[in-house]
């Protein structure tokens, strides 16, 4: 007699869309993005993964230098775990405020580094972007994308 575990996929879920309200040149905006969640269903005996971030620009929908907020100015930073599932340990990539990062290059948002089996892990992360002195007024938009490998 013969059986198999099954396995399924390593996936992330976060939320569509968020609106961090306003602000005047000059000043920051922020708020919580929404829950992420990594899920991993591999079954794997070595189920480590890094979920990472990355910024796009933020704009009115021109480039017009007064109207983009480079994603050097959109900083980032997961916070600690709201909830975690199966064995080993689960790294937040920016557990406070004072560890935040810009978004211009993609960063380490999440992490589970040890451990095996069915896990997944949720953060509510914070984005905080300076809006430059020179920005005329619009609303702004561009997309952070959190991914998992």
């Amino acid at each position: 007699m013969t059986f198999t575990v099954a396995t399924a996929n390593l996936k992330i879920e976060v939320p569509t869309s968020r609106n961090l309200g306003s602000g005047f040149p000059g000043q920051t905006v922020s708020g919580q993005l929404g829950t992420v969640t990594v899920i991993d269903e591999r079954a794997a005996a070595d189920a480590t993964w890094t979920a990472s971030v990355v910024s796009t620009q933020f704009d009115t929908g021109t480039d017009q230098e007064t109207e983009v907020i480079p994603p050097n100015l959109v900083n980032y930073w997961s916070g600690p775990a709201t909830a975690t599932s199966g064995n080993g340990t689960f790294v937040p990539g920016q557990p406070t405020r004072a560890d935040r990062v810009s978004l211009e290059r993609p960063r380490t948002a999440f992490s589970k580094t040890s451990g095996s089996g069915n896990n997944s892990a949720s953060w509510n992360p914070t984005l905080e972007i300076t809006i430059p002195q020179h920005a005329v007024g619009g609303l702004y938009s561009g997309t952070v994308t959190h991914s998992v490998a």
